[in-house]
């Protein structure tokens, strides 16, 4: 009688699904923060790669000041292709601050766990100048083909509220780009794995230890980020087609040298970033491992904004020239 009385409860809808909700709650758990895995350093190695990255981080930071600085300070430098570095240093600066501190952290601490709320933030901020830098490639990219396809135009073309508009059209479609993803992701749920394989909180990582539908995640970074991506790099490409052509058909040696030297750093910088985001997400290969894309993704955050300050100061004349007349004034006044 009382086992027949239990059967005829559990057989009422309102009783099966408190029934299903009390089961369901008991197999999963809220994630409320994740393990960040980190690189594949053997421990006693750690304290060597400690030193190493701290040293990096360090390099980045002054260097990227530095010529934040200069060009603030020197009025030779305020022209729009100072305009476009100077952000570009800034989004190198910020690039590389969203991992490296707590990649340093994370490697002095026993438990390298990283909030749910704080890693959708680094996700969202890591995008967010990541294709900040992608833009101020493309417009320096452009002020490069006014510059010597269009020299008589220049200053028509290249005017300050061009200039502006272009900085301020970069911030705000990254903007809205990291804000769709980061939206995107904030929907999905996280069971029970919270174990990240990255020294950071990387989309597709995250993707792969959601428990939850993530097509519309998926196809969002195919259509969209491929644009992202794409757009700009042709774009650089097309630009650097024209001046490559424009520039052959210079009689002068000096001036091939001269545009060549105008655009080197550029170029450099350019291959440096593309190269190891294009070989790391659209030339992918069956043998790719997880220390593979770690090594990979620590060229293009880690290597690649440290290297930049250098490639445009060793690399350029007018830098130089600023170096030695902001540190000429410097010492001056002190003198006086």
């Amino acid at each position: 009688m009382g086992t027949g009385s239990q059967a005829r409860v559990l057989e009422s809808p309102s009783d099966r699904l408190i029934l299903e909700t009390a089961m369901s709650g008991r197999n999963q758990t809220i994630i409320t923060e994740f393990l960040l895995l980190g690189l594949p350093i053997e421990p006693e190695q750690k304290n060597l790669f400690y030193a190493l990255f701290l040293a990096m981080y360090l390099t980045t930071v002054l260097g990227n000041l530095l010529i934040i600085v200069l060009i603030h300070l020197d009025s030779h430098l305020h022209t729009p292709m100072y305009l476009f570095l100077s952000n570009l240093s800034f989004s190198d600066l910020c690039f590389s601050s969203v991992t490296m501190p707590k990649l340093l952290q994370n490697m002095q601490s026993q438990v390298p766990s990283i909030p749910y709320a704080g890693c959708l933030a680094q996700m969202y901020f890591f995008l967010f100048f990541a294709d900040l830098e992608s833009f101020l490639l493309v417009a320096m990219a452009y002020d490069r083909y006014v510059a010597i396809c269009c020299p008589l135009h220049y200053t028509t073309i290249m005017s300050p509220k061009l200039c502006v508009s272009l900085v301020l059209l970069s911030w705000v479609l990254t903007t809205l780009h990291a804000l769709l993803h980061t939206l995107l992701m904030a929907r999905l749920c996280f069971c029970a794995d919270n174990k990240i394989p990255h020294f950071f909180c990387d989309i597709s990582a995250l993707l792969k230890l959601s428990c939850c539908d993530t097509q519309v995640n998926d196809l969002v970074i195919f259509i969209v980020g491929g644009l992202i991506v794409v757009i700009p790099f042709l774009l650089i490409i097309m630009s650097y087609t024209r001046i490559v052509s424009s520039i052959l058909k210079v009689t002068s040696a000096r001036g091939i040298c001269k545009a060549f030297s105008t655009c080197g750093s550029h170029l450099s910088v350019v291959s440096l970033f593309y190269g190891t985001i294009i070989g790391l997400y659209f030339c992918p290969t069956a043998g790719n491992s997880i220390v593979k894309e770690t090594v990979m993704a620590v060229m293009y955050t880690v290597v690649t904004p440290m290297l930049n300050p250098f490639i445009y100061s060793l690399r350029n004349r007018d830098m130089k020239g600023a170096l030695g007349r902001v540190f000429y004034k410097k010492i001056f006044s002190f003198c006086i």
